[in-house]
């Protein structure tokens, strides 16, 4: 069983980079997967997240996920809005963060997780699709991490966008495959 915690902020696609995640585990990797969002009457820029659990056997838990494997932040200022990013991590938990800044990389760093992999996903997504929401991109940095495959990211973002807007945030997620990197 692995269980990961995105966060980010509304608009970024939060919720539906969990979904996404979902599909591309449960539909193209043959695992289970089980998402439970945390929202509500959120509005744009409010902190937001959600929870994954993905194993090769059905998950019959449908809960939030309290110690996360894999913590995916796809806005470091979540930290200056009050969310503790690093809450119930373990010793082998991994960091994948939305950032090329080194200062904020710095900062990240005193969260003590076993290993922290970024990339610039917001940017990748303007390059890629116009708009800076980083949920194809960020998705495509997990495969990096080496948590899903690619090809089952770009199937699962295709089948949820559609041809059109699906084909650019795949290549978003390729991009930032491409150019992930470890600290």
């Amino acid at each position: 069983m692995i269980r990961f915690k995105f966060y980010g902020l509304g608009g970024q696609g939060v919720v539906t980079a969990g979904k996404i995640f979902s599909e591309a585990t449960s539909l193209f990797e043959d695992k289970y997967a089980i998402t439970v969002p945390a929202y509500g009457h959120e509005r744009r820029g409010a902190p937001v997240n959600t929870s994954i659990i993905t194993d090769e056997k059905p998950v019959l838990i449908n809960s939030f996920v309290y110690q996360p494997d894999v913590v995916l932040v796809m806005d470091h200022t979540v930290v200056d809005k009050g969310i503790n990013i690093a809450e119930g991590i373990g010793e082998d938990s991994i960091l994948v963060l939305n950032t090329e800044d080194e200062k904020v990389l710095n900062e990240f760093k005193k969260y003590n997780f076993k290993e922290i992999y970024y990339v610039d996903g917001t940017e990748i997504a303007y390059e890629n699709i116009g708009l800076k929401i980083p949920n194809g991109s960020m998705l495509g940095a997990l495969a990096g991490a080496g948590v899903v495959k690619i090809e089952s990211v770009e199937k699962a973002i295709i089948d949820s966008f559609g041809e059109k807007a699906g084909v650019k945030n795949a290549k978003a997620a390729r991009d930032a495959y491409n150019r992930i990197k470890k600290a």
